[in-house]
Formats: C-alpha cells, structure tokens, sequence
C-alpha cells in the first residue's frame, strides 16, 4: 500500500463506455475515519466496542458494525464478520479468540457490559482503534459493489435516475462522504429484510427520492434522508422506540453540509 493512493475505487456504472473512477488519498482516509468515528462513537475509545439499548446485537469500530450472537434472527445485516476478514487480508493480526470466533461470543447486552473491562474486550478495542483508516477504506469499498447491486432491479427510468444522482455526490469531497457514510450508517436499501412495512431506508431509497434535476445534491441528499428516516420512524414497531434516536441522526445528517 503506497503512501500516495490507498485505494483506487473504480465503479463500472453500467454506463456505455463510462468508468468513474476517484481516489481516496491517506489524508482523506483519515479525515473519513474520524468523522465516522465521530459520528459513530462520538471519538471515545469506549465507543469502539458497544451494544445498544434495545438491540440484540454487538456494535463494534468506527463504523459500528454488526456482530450477532450465535441464534440470533435479525433483519439488519450483519458486518463485522467481512470486516475481520478484510483486516486479514490486510495483513493485521487479529488476537487468537477473535480470529476463530465465528460468532459475537456475548450472548446479551448485559453480558456484553458486564465484559466491557475483560481482556478480549480491551484486545478488541485496541484492535479497532488501531484499524481506523483500514476501517474506512472498508467501508468505502463496499460502493465499488453498491451501485451494481441498486441497479439491477430497478425499471431502466429509475437506474438511470439513480446512476445520475450517485456521480453527481461522487464528483465532490461532501457528496463523496455523504455516500460512504449513509451507505455505512443505513445500508444500500437493497437488503428485503430491511425494511418496515415494504419500505426500506437505504441509500437508494435516499437516491431515489432527490430530485432529478438538483442543482445542490447534498443538501438535497440530506432532506431525502431526514425524510426516509421519519418515516421509517412511523413504520416501526411502536416496542422499538426508534423516535429516541431521530435526532442523533439527523445531527449526523447534518455534518455532510461541512
């Protein structure tokens, strides 16, 4: 890995002879690991290793991501497990436990918080706070898959609309940010089971609801969102309390205007 490019991210648009292709320098991967470290874990070392109140899973790194206890039946994606195996490939050396672990290996929140102080808890987080920028070339890569996966069962208007409004985030640095971020923070929209009552709040729902003819996509892309996430709000199931969290991330939303 050179000092200069960390990573070529080149997306095949499905458009006739048309590649995008941007690069993500080691300064801007840096800056993007601690804006979703901020976002994320408000920048605290504790931060890296939590389970939220409500949720039957384990939320680790600076992007917060899914590790489900052995049995668990859940409709959100699961993450952690490609990103450990994405550190392997980049050389780092996982600690003996986590690496055979195929399974988050605390069953519950609150054994989960009774082990915050455990020495796999604290190998964990040194882990996690040492991968930072690895963690965000991570996240980052997973547009080089996204836009495919959006695409293809889309009507051909609505793929073209889609495919327009992603290179027009993609040319900036904050419409660039807002991508990675959002496809991180709410997943890509296509997963089924990601959803409430059939809507899903993705980014290609986000995508989809901007406007075709945005002359400011990301403060277009950011009162989509807040849209999207009212409403998954109001489709929840009322035992979720998902409204305690509106304005976090709205307030997250909102750092993809700086």
């Amino acid at each position: 890995m050179t000092k200069k490019i960390i990573l070529n991210l080149i997306i095949l648009a499905l458009f006739p002879n048309q590649i995008l292709s941007f690069t993500v320098s080691v300064q801007n991967a840096q800056i993007i690991a601690d804006k979703i470290w901020h976002n994320e874990c408000a920048g605290t070392v504790s931060g890296l290793t939590n389970w939220k109140e409500g949720e039957n899973f384990a939320s680790l790194g600076i992007g917060h991501f899914i590790w489900h206890p052995a049995g668990a039946k859940e409709c959100f994606k699961e993450s952690f497990p490609e990103l450990k195996q994405f550190l392997q490939h980049q050389g780092v050396k996982l600690p003996a436990w986590l690496k055979i672990a195929k399974h988050c290996p605390w069953s519950s929140r609150a054994e989960f918080n009774a082990n915050l102080d455990s020495p796999e808890m604290q190998e964990l987080r040194q882990l996690l706070l040492k991968t930072k920028n690895l963690q965000a070339i991570f996240i980052a890569k997973k547009l080089e898959r996204t836009l495919p996966d959006m695409l293809k069962n889309l009507p051909k208007v609505e793929q073209t609309h889609v495919k327009k409004i992603f290179f027009q985030l993609a040319k900036g640095p904050k419409g660039l940010y807002a991508l990675i971020d959002y496809l991180n923070f709410k997943g890509s929209g296509t997963v089924t089971s990601e959803a409430y009552n059939h809507q899903g709040w993705g980014l290609l729902q986000v995508l989809q609801r901007i406007p075709n003819d945005t002359k400011r996509p990301v403060h277009d892309f950011i009162d989509a969102a807040k849209a999207i996430l009212t409403e998954r709000v109001k489709n929840a199931p009322s035992t979720r309390n998902e409204a305690r969290w509106l304005k976090g991330w709205f307030n997250r939303l909102d750092t993809y205007k700086k």
